[in-house]
């Protein structure tokens, strides 16, 4: 019988008004004591682990994740190696060969690291990424016309292309051969490629569903140096040296961090923080970025400005980027996106400030819809997916935010949250014929709807996944690893808990409560609305503390007061690298009055 989850602290309704539970239950407990004691970690290390599933027997391979360790046979992957001895031809015979991606930091790095690898042997792809507005997600017949006529023999798509029968049709009708890598859902019919490589097809039974298009084609590229190999051919590369790129889009498109997705990270950020990638380099620097790169950096510091090309700029530019070796061109790439990324951000916070307003007017005081589908004619494409995740943040549901065009069709983007499957529901309501186009992954969505679908849409939806929505809602309490001093938040200690990271998505960070500790020099910094204050303890020891997005919310008042009473504080804990000198800091998530 499962223990019931335990009030930690004794909150039992804090300030964002969640009961905080201890995330180990009496068996874990133990399990963490046992990993302490065989593996000579930590107590809080090994809570760490112990509450993430790992146990005593997986604990050091864990706490040192490898590669080879972890990597299954490529073969494993439905028609791996088909597509494998495809290309192991194209660059054995040197043919034209031409890559089709996704406008996402996914797809520019799994662009990156096939025209990385192809270029390796001699072989310059032709590399091709749509235009959002222009061409939408997914290849489309005049782009794959456009790279026939120039030449190309083999077409590569990369990040897409598992729903898009009649472009791949076409191409094969014009002689040209495609392969498919990718990772989105796909519908029970797949196109007439030449090959298609898709943990998430229906008959692949690999168990590798969880890695982005990167991992898939980084796996891919393994199967094609075996290949070559097998043909006799010595000089391959060395694919390590490409893990920079794998763990940039493993984080930006936040895929669960466990498993080899975790091994592809924490590797690649070897790889990343050596500075080969010149474009990597150039944007880390651009984005004035402090300390040696970290799985924050990459979600929110780099990937950001990649999209940024994507979503309201040129769309090539990441692939350019990413693939230069020329510093010169590549700082002159990285300053473009840079400010893109700045239009990008004040567009978004103009349509987030709609958007919002219209979220609220549906909901109104009462539950409102499980799923909040909002259009508005006044909203960039490039910016619906930001939409719809800073609505569903603070709506707490399922979101889609959809731009309208002049002539009434939408383009837009869902993001869901654990326990609601919002690809799955997007397929099938392409099926159904309340989409024009549509596909996805469970935690995020694309679409193409027209003006008139759009309540079809809603009550299919408010149908499909009310239930799983009222559950996932309902599992709000805060889980927390352990209890701490603003004294014993060391510097020793976060170094020590990066060994259980990196952390995100399917290996959640750390949360730590501080009892009775009170918050000082409280004030509103930066253009988001962040609050910063100094954590403090009894015994007078200080904590650099930030609230982010805080203002004008519950934890912002509270944190403003002028007076200045004892709270409980849960949060999680960081290094920052201000001007060389590094000092812990706490970032807030929630606060409770002690009892």
């Amino acid at each position: 019988m499962l223990d019931a989850p335990r009030p930690f602290l004794d909150v039992t309704r804090s300030l964002t008004g969640r009961m905080w539970t201890d995330r180990l239950d009496m068996a874990t407990t133990r399990m963490a004591t046992a990993i302490s004691q065989r593996s000579g970690i930590s107590e809080i290390l090994a809570r760490i682990i112990a509450a993430r599933g790992v146990t005593l027997d997986e604990a050091d391979a864990y706490l040192d994740p490898t590669i080879r360790g972890l990597m299954p046979d490529p073969s494993t992957l439905t028609a791996m190696d088909a597509l494998a001895d495809r290309i192991a031809q194209a660059i054995t015979d040197n043919e034209s060969v031409a890559l089709f991606g996704d406008y996402d930091v996914d797809g520019a790095c799994s662009c990156a690291l096939m025209a990385r690898y192809l270029r390796h042997f001699g072989v310059e792809p032709q590399v091709h990424i749509p235009d959002r507005i222009f061409e939408g997600y997914g290849p489309n017949i005049g782009a794959m016309d456009k790279l026939i006529d120039a030449g190309a023999t083999l077409i590569i798509t990369l990040d897409c292309g598992t729903t898009s029968m009649a472009p791949i049709a076409h191409a094969r009708s014009r002689g040209a051969d495609v392969l498919v890598i990718d990772h989105h859902l796909a519908d029970h019919a797949l196109p007439e490629a030449n090959a298609l490589v898709n943990p998430n097809r229906p008959d692949d039974i690999s168990g590798l569903g969880y890695l982005c298009a990167a991992g898939v084609t980084f796996m891919v590229l393994v199967a094609v140096n075996r290949a070559l190999r097998l043909r006799g051919d010595t000089g391959l590369p060395d694919l390590l040296k490409l893990l920079d790129l794998v763990a940039l889009a493993t984080v930006c498109d936040v895929v669960p961090l466990t498993g080899l997705n975790r091994a592809f990270v924490v590797r690649g950020l070897e790889v990343a923080r050596r500075g080969d990638n010149k474009g990597m380099a150039a944007l880390a620097l651009a984005a004035r970025l402090s300390g040696p790169i970290n799985p924050y950096h990459l979600g929110f510091l780099l990937g950001p400005r990649i999209n940024a090309g994507g979503r309201i700029g040129n769309a090539a530019l990441g692939v350019e980027l990413l693939t230069t070796d020329d510093e010169h061109h590549s700082l002159a790439i990285a300053a473009r996106l840079d400010e893109l990324n700045t239009e990008r951000q004040r567009i978004e916070v103009e349509a987030v400030e709609e958007a919002a307003a219209v979220a609220e007017l549906e909901i109104g005081s009462g539950e409102g819809p499980p799923v909040l589908v909002l259009a508005s004619a006044n909203w960039h494409p490039g910016v619906a997916g930001l939409i719809a995740s800073r609505l569903k943040d603070r709506f707490e549901r399922p979101t889609f935010a959809i731009a309208l065009g002049p002539d009434g069709a939408g383009t837009g983007s869902g993001r869901s949250m654990p326990g609601v499957d919002l690809g799955r529901a997007v397929i099938e309501a392409v099926e159904l014929g309340l989409l024009a186009k549509g596909g996805g992954h469970a935690m995020a969505a694309g679409i193409t709807i027209k003006q008139d679908q759009l309540g079809a849409f809603r009550s299919f939806l408010a149908q499909k996944l009310s239930v799983d929505v009222t559950a996932a809602r309902a599992a709000t309490a805060l889980p927390i690893d352990a209890a701490l001093t603003a004294r014993g938040a060391t510097l020793d200690l976060v170094q020590a808990l990066e060994r259980a990271g990196p952390y995100g998505a399917g290996n959640p960070g750390p949360l730590f409560a501080f009892p009775a500790h009170r918050a000082r020099y409280a004030q509103i910094v930066g253009k988001g609305g962040h609050v910063s204050f100094t954590l403090t303890s009894e015994d007078g020891a200080r904590l650099k503390a930030i609230a982010f997005r805080a203002a004008n919310t519950a934890l912002g008042d509270a944190l403003l007061r002028d007076a200045d009473p004892a709270w409980h504080f849960a949060g999680a804990l960081s290094v920052d690298h201000y001007q060389g000198r590094e000092q812990v800091q706490f970032r807030l998530t929630d606060m409770a009055k002690p009892k």
